[in-house]
């Protein structure tokens, strides 16, 4: 029997399978295509994603450099300025990479682990039984047996449809999208900062939203790629969408209305496929449930929103890396009570604020008089340090928090990117599992009877600010437990570790005392 089938292998499919077979699982993917996705997509991770594809040890594949992630010196909220140079510790991270360029890392990732992906093999079906799941394939892919299924197959889910989950949200239908690859004039493209200066016009920023009164506009370049523009407008009832595909003679029309100003375009060369799409309406949807029995939902079958702020992979890849463990823990008999149930419990509000984010996004780019003042109050409140920081929180995710006992300050947040005898923490997690980091060395004996799913790293903890000695890291890299005493109760690392890790592997827990199991 299959540990784990996984319907969909995108990013978050991918990325899941992967985690699973880290904490010993032995995942199946299957994807109702024949052959993997061309179509560009995301251009981007933003977010607390960016440091966790370093704890993975996929950061250089898909930056091109071995040094670590840094946070970024800005970025937009709303299509207004986030300057985040003059905060200290900020945690907003930002790594332009194609989608496209993200599958390919994770499925070689999953190619080195043994994982097999079904191609052509789209989930019909499914029959829960008392101890797993009946999967029906498309015709001719036959059934599968499996303890787990786990819809990662988009917005349209097939398998959340199955599990008769619900999707509501709000669908808005008076904008409209549309996104080119193309090439610009040459000199247009300012090239130390992958801006576009357009004559009539002025400074188009690179990888930022820029709103006029009559639209959103923008321009990105990535590596080995034609720029990508995009605009958004938002057009009168009684001005229709063209019928039939978008031309490029189409975006420069939507081009001259949003900025004033002519933009001339012409077809990329060189390998496609090349974007070229529109898009009428937003959605916004959260599923009503993230799991029905032994099925479970991750990244757009769980959740829809717009993109701008980028959030859809940092969240998406977080929902993939919090239930692989999970998952995992119950495949190989030692989840505690409530684990399951506790990845709804934790992602749903995650989705939330993401969805609350960019319906306010949304409004902020809107055009309009009011908005424009709107615009103007935000942008002050933006000036200041706290509310930028505030807001950069939110965008990158790093505002989350889990529940635990724990009253540390780090307790249930994302864990901070320390070193341990001069080694990065992102280093010692690239295992995926539990991580006891103790800068005491008094807490080796305390975890030993969690030896078989949690490691124990000991030595001097650079944390400055904290005066934290010592923490428990859950594989998805969020913190369990923290202490800032230098001789740790151990009483309460054992609640941890059993509300976390389940019951040690032999009864009792050693000569520290502390919780049976």
């Amino acid at each position: 029997m299959i540990d784990v089938v996984i319907a969909g292998a995108g990013p978050n499919g991918l990325m899941l399978a992967c985690e699973l077979v880290l904490a010993g699982a032995r995942p199946l993917v299957v994807e109702q295509l024949r052959e993997p996705a061309t179509e560009p997509k995301a251009n981007g991770l933003v977010g607390q994603v960016v440091r966790l594809v370093d704890r993975r040890g996929l950061h250089a594949a898909l930056a091109g450099t071995d040094e670590p992630p840094r946070p970024a010196p800005g970025f937009v909220f709303g299509a207004l300025p986030l300057d985040l140079s003059r905060l200290d510790d900020q945690t907003l991270h930002l790594l332009p990479v194609p989608q496209r360029r993200l599958e390919q890392v994770l499925r070689s990732r999953a190619v080195e682990l043994g994982i097999e992906v079904r191609w052509g093999a789209g989930v019909t079906g499914y029959t829960e039984t008392a101890d797993g799941v009946r999967v029906d394939l498309s015709p001719g892919s036959g059934a599968v047996e499996a303890r787990f299924l786990v819809g990662a197959d988009g917005g349209h889910s097939t398998v959340r449809r199955l599990a008769g989950i619900g999707f509501p949200g709000v669908t808005n239908d008076d904008s409209v999208s549309r996104s080119v690859h193309a090439e610009v004039p040459a000199g247009w493209v300012h090239e130390p900062t992958g801006s576009l200066d357009v004559p009539g016009f002025g400074r188009v920023p690179g990888f930022r939203h820029l709103r006029t009164e009559r639209g959103l506009v923008v321009f990105a370049r990535l590596p080995g790629r034609p720029p990508a523009l995009t605009t958004v407008e938002w057009p009168a009832a009684d001005d229709p969408v063209p019928d039939g595909p978008l031309t490029l003679a189409e975006m420069a029309a939507s081009l001259r209305r949003v900025l004033g100003a002519d933009v001339p375009l012409t077809a990329p060369t060189g390998d496609g496929p090349f974007l070229l799409r529109r898009l009428v309406g937003q959605n916004s949807r959260i599923a009503e449930r993230y799991r029905a029995g032994r099925v479970f939902l991750v990244g757009d079958a769980a959740h829809v929103h717009w993109g701008i702020g980028g959030p859809g992979l940092n969240l998406g890849l977080q929902d993939a890396v919090n239930l692989g463990w999970k998952l995992a823990a119950a495949v190989n008999g030692w989840a505690p009570a409530g684990l399951l149930d506790s990845y709804e419990v934790e992602r749903m509000p995650a989705s939330r604020r993401v969805v609350m984010s960019t319906q306010a996004q949304t409004a902020l780019v809107a055009p309009g008089p009011e908005v424009t003042a709107l615009r103007e109050w935000t942008a002050e409140l933006l000036a200041d340090g706290a509310n930028a920081r505030r807001v950069a929180e939110m965008m990158a995710g790093a505002d989350v928090r889990y529940p635990t006992r724990s009253d540390h300050e780090l307790a249930g947040g994302f864990a901070p990117d320390l070193m341990v005898d001069g080694v990065r923490l992102a280093e010692l997690c690239r295992t995926a599992r539990p991580l006891l980091v103790d800068g005491t060395g008094t807490l080796a004996a305390v975890a030993e009877p969690w030896s078989d799913r949690v490691d124990v790293v000991a030595g001097r903890l650079d944390l400055t600010g904290t005066g934290t000695t010592a923490l428990l890291v859950r594989p998805d890299s969020y913190v369990a437990w923290a202490s800032s005493d230098p001789a740790p109760a151990a009483a309460s690392l054992v609640d941890a570790l059993v509300d976390t890790f389940g019951a040690p592997s032999r009864a009792g827990v050693g000569a520290t005392g502390g919780r049976p199991g």
